[in-house]
């Protein structure tokens, strides 16, 4: 479980004020749930999945992982990023297999593992290949195979899918979506898209401008959590989706794909 306990984090200016990011903010992710924080550009968002993470510390408050505060990075939580982040000289089964072998797992364990997920992604026959002759969709399941291979018990998602284009992104919302629910990984996801956040989470939080609070929660009551592409066929989205819009005071969702 993921908990924040009056949160807020503050950032000096180059005048030297004090600039106020996050404003007190309390809020759970159960074990196996998937959260997903949405809120005007700017107001803190990655600033949260950066503390969740360890990067930095709160200015005042508390991040908790399973009870124990998160003071530096930890090696049960994977981060997946916009940029896929590959190494540009090691083959993809390197690049998936190179979390295990920075905690020093054996050789034939990490490629074990590595190919298993790799598997998992439709990446088995690229094995060999190298990044540059990856398309974009492909890089980022690679991305996620290494993520996944680390056996995180929590994945922070900061906008993952979101260089992708519209098939590509369906396709890799539904392998990751799949993925989590079968293994029960805990899941924050930040975005712009209310469109994927609705499809693809648990519960949605909606952060205020900065210094921002959480202004609403909202749980999303469809079925298949872990299948995008059937929340997105759901009529019962639409609804939810433009409530999010009319939170953030922008234009009507109708016409989302």
């Amino acid at each position: 479980m993921l908990e924040y306990h009056q949160v807020s984090k503050s950032f000096a200016t180059q005048d030297g004020a004090e600039l106020l990011a996050l404003n007190n903010l309390t809020f759970n992710v159960a074990e196996g749930e998937f959260v997903a924080v949405v809120g005007p550009s700017g107001c803190g968002k990655s600033t949260l999945l950066n503390m969740t993470a360890g990067l930095y510390q709160p200015t005042e408050g508390k991040v908790l992982l399973s009870g124990v505060p998160v003071l530096k990075p930890n090696s049960s939580v994977g981060f997946m990023l916009q940029k896929d982040l590959l190494l540009p000289w090691r083959s993809v089964e390197a690049n998936v297999a190179f979390g295990l072998e920075a905690r020093g797992v054996s050789k034939s364990q990490r490629l074990k593992t590595a190919n298993q997920r790799l598997e998992e992604c439709h990446l088995a026959n690229f094995s060999d290949y190298y990044p540059h002759q990856l398309s974009g969709g492909m890089r980022q399941r690679a991305a996620l195979a290494r993520t996944l291979a680390i056996e995180p018990e929590v994945i922070l998602l900061d906008e993952p899918f979101s260089a992708l284009d519209a098939q590509t992104r369906i396709v890799i919302q539904r392998n990751f979506a799949e993925t989590i629910q079968q293994e029960g990984i805990t899941t924050l996801l930040i975005t712009h898209d209310l469109g994927e956040a609705v499809y693809m989470a648990d519960r949605i939080l909606v952060l205020s401008e900065r210094p921002a609070v959480i202004a609403s929660e909202i749980n999303v009551d469809l079925p298949d959590r872990g299948n995008p592409t059937a929340r997105r066929q759901n009529p019962d989205a639409i609804p939810i989706i433009n409530h999010l819009f009319e939170l953030l005071k922008l234009k009507d969702a109708t016409e989302i794909a």
